[in-house]
């Protein structure tokens, strides 16, 4: 299945866990560091540096690009670790994360909520992946470097809805 963005809460309702999807469009990276400086604007009560509604955030980290390519490794990091401020980003609208691995039952309640969905990213598939990466530009927290926040314009990049809207978890499925 094809998803263009913005991801809509309309375009979100046909996605099920299980489903293989290539998305195209904007997404935004974002890992642990710029996540905890998002939650710390918010609790001064600043905006964020970016709009998230209707936005999907790429737990990603780039290795630094090689000559004549515009990103590096573009692998995933592990979801978990941004746990904590998930829920918080979705209740603002954020309707999409790509990450790898489990998600805890906060984020997943706040999914349900907010009726956005989990992407899952293959690990170890960095350097593919960042071949669906046609544009890269730091928009926000330079100084963090690899964990700056970065505007992506990505084509047909590859990933599998693990946790959908009503909270089906491909994990827990799998496992059964």
């Amino acid at each position: 299945m094809e998803l263009t963005t913005p991801l809509t809460k309309e375009k979100i309702k046909s996605l099920k866990s299980g489903d293989y999807v290539y998305i195209t469009g904007t997404i935004y990276t974002a890992r642990d560091a710029a996540h905890k400086r998002m939650s710390e604007a918010l609790a001064r009560g600043e905006e964020l540096p970016i709009d998230v509604k209707d936005q999907i955030i790429y737990y990603m980290g780039p290795t630094p690009a090689r000559e004549g390519q515009v990103i590096g490794s573009a692998g995933p990091t592990t979801a978990s670790r941004m746990d904590k401020y998930a829920p918080k980003l979705l209740n603002l609208g954020l309707s999409g994360m790509i990450g790898k691995g489990k998600r805890s039952q906060d984020v997943i309640d706040a999914i349900v909520l907010n009726e956005a969905v989990y992407f899952a990213a293959v690990g170890g598939a960095g350097a593919l992946l960042s071949k669906c990466i046609k544009k890269s530009e730091v928009v926000a927290y330079d100084d963090l470097g690899t964990e700056a926040i970065r505007k992506l314009e990505v084509e047909k990049f590859p990933a599998i809805v693990v946790i959908d809207r009503n909270g089906n978890n491909l994990y827990e499925e799998v496992g059964k």
